[in-house]
């Protein structure tokens, strides 16, 4: 089964990585490590107990000399992790990458002072610094740093941290990818990759989505123990860290690096949850449509109708170029350069990693995307989706290195913009209102997926760092009852949560490699959303403000960037309007339904 759709065209689409090196063996790839080595030796020589005497103009320099150095080591660990991304099973790539990784933890700590003696500076001189004009493009990159005075340690003591850290989080992480990156579902006696037994549950056939959600659930069970000691250990280190900072919540470091209060993602948690009524009453709808009394969990990403939409690896890049395109020349051409040039790798493989990324490089180098296209008409919107990262990338890329790197609640700001631009196209071209049905429905479950799902998984792990602190390790059952309380708090009684389901917390990548960060989905769709709702209404009027604000990458913070194109995220009611309008498109689903089944 080489895919549950047949043959996408897909399977020849491989990234071309010759613009980052050549190969491991390229002599720009150890020039590049040995100049970084240099630099990092020559910066701390140079700056290491000065950071507090210099001027403005001073600072800038160290800054622009920090950020080459930076760039310099970023380049060669980010070619070997795209290299990983694609066969996690290799020895030789898997070397590779912790190499670079140890290298850049060893070298990073040797620059690690300056922030620390940036943070040191008394607020009065470090405010008069911040307003000299001589600070140039530095200064919310400066002032930013400093939003982490109360927490940071001695120099010593971050140093031994950061060192550490290669032993730690980021190993934990490497071998929780490696390990998923191994399981084999089996269906009627085939063996499928994991993207490919995952596609079953977006299967017309409920029997094959059952038989689909079975496999799943027998492939995760042999590795659980591990992937809990695993989970266990991440949740021990990050309370280790934030007991050693001084971090309030489970949450908050996050939330520091977001630039975002924990007051206002509480009030983003809070504005989600009061509205779960939204997915119950979409499942309670997506089970009349079905034909069902009560949808199970392997039924929610099912298709609407007998023939679910299969879209060939051309016809995907004809729409989504086309729906960026219809939005912006520029910012159609530059997605259609991610095909013509090889910045894509779209093949299933099987020692790929699963899921989807867009790799935001260097300025001077364009980002890449990974994904394995699949053909449904969601792979399609996750096309859409990863290659809004890489426009937001390339445009970010016009900055400074420590200003185009953007706080992970607007990360999401291009990609589900594109996704909603190639929704529309999807939409507007379809006449027949069964299958226009099909595309709202497909469309909700995206939405409701991105918000309410993403919610609540925050609200699982909010559960199980609080209650590893509190109790010790958890046992895969503890672990298990956590996931049921949230998953069922959102679902209510509107889907049948199977046996099986209870553990299938244990292959979802980010509660290891990023714990904290899947609030960010939610925050970056609403805001998204918004956004797009604007561009309905206002047209090419907000075209050049949008783009602006993908140029800004994180140069500002996310409020002053939101007023760009004339949002307040510090407003209360914001979270609750962007919910309407999911509300909306559910009653003109409801709608729809109505006259469609008339």
């Amino acid at each position: 089964m080489s895919s549950p759709t047949g043959t996408t065209g897909a399977e020849e689409v491989f990234w071309n990585l010759d613009d980052i090196y050549k190969g491991a063996e390229d002599p720009k790839f150890s020039a590049d490590i040995d100049a970084a080595k240099l630099a990092a030796r020559s910066f701390r020589g140079k700056y290491y107990g000065k950071v507090a005497d210099l001027d403005a103009a001073g600072l800038r320099n160290a800054v622009a000399e920090l950020e080459k150095l930076t760039a310099d080591l970023m380049r060669p660990s980010i070619y070997a992790m795209l290299q990983y991304a694609t066969d996690t099973a290799d020895p030789a790539r898997g070397a590779l990458r912790q190499r670079m990784l140890e290298m850049s933890t060893v070298l990073s700590s040797e620059t690690l002072f300056f922030v620390l003696e940036w943070v040191a500076v008394d607020d009065e001189r470090a405010e008069r610094l911040l307003n000299d004009p001589e600070l140039g493009q530095y200064r919310h990159h400066l002032k930013a740093e400093r939003r982490y005075k109360p927490y940071v340690l001695s120099e010593p003591e971050e140093r031994i941290l950061a060192e550490k850290a290669a032993t730690s989080e980021s190993a934990w992480a490497r071998l929780f990818e490696e390990l998923t990156a191994e399981i084999r579902p089996v269906v009627d006696g085939e063996e499928l990759i994991w993207e490919q037994a995952m596609s079953l549950l977006q299967q017309p056939d409920r029997e094959l989505r059952r038989k689909g959600s079975e496999a799943i659930t027998a492939a995760l069970q042999p590795g659980l123990r591990i992937r809990n000691f695993i989970l266990n250990t991440v949740l021990l280190d990050r309370a280790t860290n934030d007991r050693l900072h001084g971090y309030p919540t489970w949450l908050s470091s996050m939330n520091l690096y977001n630039e975002a209060s924990d007051e206002a993602v509480d009030a983003l948690v809070d504005a989600v949850t009061k509205r779960y009524d939204i997915p119950r009453r979409y499942y309670a709808l997506k089970a009349k449509l079905l034909g069902l009394d009560r949808l199970a969990d392997y039924d929610r990403m099912a298709p609407i109708g007998d023939d679910p939409t299969s879209v060939s690896w051309d016809e995907a890049r004809g729409l989504v170029v086309d729906a960026y395109s219809s939005f912006s020349l520029e910012a159609g051409k530059i997605i259609n350069d991610f095909f013509d040039r090889k910045w894509i790798d779209a093949a299933q493989g099987p020692t790929k990693m699963t899921g989807a990324f867009c790799m935001t490089t260097i300025p001077d180098t364009h980002p890449y995307v990974l994904m394995s296209y699949t053909g449904e008409r969601r792979s399609v919107l996750t096309l859409a989706h990863e290659l809004g990262h890489g426009l937001h990338g390339y445009l970010a890329g016009e900055q400074s290195l420590f200003n185009a790197e953007t706080p992970l609640t607007l990360a999401e700001t291009a990609s589900v913009f594109g996704e909603a631009l190639t929704f529309g196209k999807l939409l507007a071209a379809e006449g027949d209102p069964k299958r226009r049905l099909g595309l709202l429905v497909g469309r909700l479950d995206d939405s409701i997926a991105t918000v309410f799902r993403q919610i609540a998984f925050n609200r699982f792990e909010d559960a199980i760092h609080n209650a590893r602190r509190e109790q010790g390790e958890l046992a895969p059952q503890q672990i298990s009852q956590f996931w049921l309380k949230t998953q069922r708090d959102v679902l209510g009684d509107s889907v049948e949560i199977t046996d099986g389901y209870q553990i299938w917390w244990s292959y979802i990548p980010h509660f290891v490699r990023t714990p904290g960060y899947v609030y960010a989905y939610a925050f970056g769709f609403l805001f998204s959303l918004a956004i797009y709702q604007r561009y309905l209404k206002e047209g090419e009027a907000l075209i050049d403000p949008y783009l602006n604000l993908l140029r800004a990458g994180g140069s500002d913070s996310p409020e002053a960037l939101a007023k760009q194109v004339g949002l307040d995220v510090s407003d209360p009611h914001f979270w609750a309007e962007g919910l309407e309008s999911l509300d909306a498109l559910l009653t003109e689903a409801e709608e729809l339904a109505k006259s469609v089944q008339a």
